[in-house]
């Protein structure tokens, strides 16, 4: 079955249907958690690998929890087309910086970056309460322009990483423009769907997107992806911020030590 044994493909496509609901029901793309089990699980050789072949996962991560979303009208369309623009553009420059700078200090950099909204949303409060709310009006040019700037961070690092940019993506909406939890998961994975794709494309022309890896993950991703938004409505808000928390944490530690290895 293109080159995977059918174990390996069953596997991979159970976990993959536990991912996909997690991630949909935290709004990342799940490959904070399928590119670790990519790699240490022995799948593929690098970390190249790993995210390549993850984020192709990723990109129907986004596609399947967004229609779920969309049915409850959950997504906030004109944010979610403020960020993309500027994300796209960070696939771009997440690709070029991969090729000529030291991905391991990148890597501590940014689970050291993540320790902050970690931090803020363990305990599970509104940027409101942590004075970072930055009012969403429509001629609110600071909210366009911190946007535009967030875009393109987690399109940066959807690349770099092949984490789909949720991880930067949930806690900016949440932390530093203001947005409900909800609405800032059904956003993220709104924008993470052409963000992953690109850097699919741009992973599959340097040839680490492993396909016969993706399809199993592809399959998972979206059952499991179709499950979450349905328990994210009987799940308090304050809870979803906390398992988002954790997520962060562990992306975070993982990050760091990769990081460390790496230029170690």
């Amino acid at each position: 079955m293109l080159g995977i044994e059918i174990g390996t493909f069953f596997l991979l496509f159970g976990l993959a249907t536990v991912i996909g609901f997690a991630a949909s029901l935290l709004g990342i793309g799940g490959g904070i958690f399928m590119t670790p089990l990519l790699l240490l699980g022995g799948f593929v050789a690098t970390q190249p690998e790993a995210a390549g072949t993850s984020i192709a996962a990723v990109v129907f991560t986004g596609l399947s929890a967004s229609i779920a979303y969309i049915r409850r009208r959950a997504i906030d369309v004109r944010t979610g087309l403020v960020f993309m623009g500027p994300a796209i553009a960070g696939v771009f420059a997440g690709y070029a910086i991969g090729n000529v700078v030291d991905a391991g200090w990148l890597t501590i950099a940014f689970g050291v970056f993540l320790l902050y909204p970690m931090g803020v949303m363990l305990t599970g409060r509104s940027s409101k309460d942590v004075h970072a709310h930055i009012e969403k009006t429509s001629s609110g040019v600071r909210f366009y322009v911190l946007a535009a700037i967030l875009g393109l961070i987690a399109g940066t690092v959807t690349k770099l990483f092949g984490i789909g940019g949720g991880t930067v993506f949930v806690p900016s909406l949440v932390v530093f423009l203001g947005f409900d939890i909800v609405t800032a998961v059904a956003t993220s994975l709104f924008v993470m769907v052409p963000t992953a794709l690109i850097g699919s494309v741009l992973s599959y022309a340097q040839g680490t997107l492993h396909f016969e890896y993706a399809l199993p993950l592809i399959l998972g991703i979206v059952i499991g992806a179709q499950i979450g938004p349905i328990f994210g409505r009987r799940i308090p808000k304050r809870r979803l911020r906390q398992a988002f928390s954790l997520v962060l944490l562990y992306a975070a530690v993982n990050m760091i030590l990769k990081g460390i290895h790496a230029v170690g």
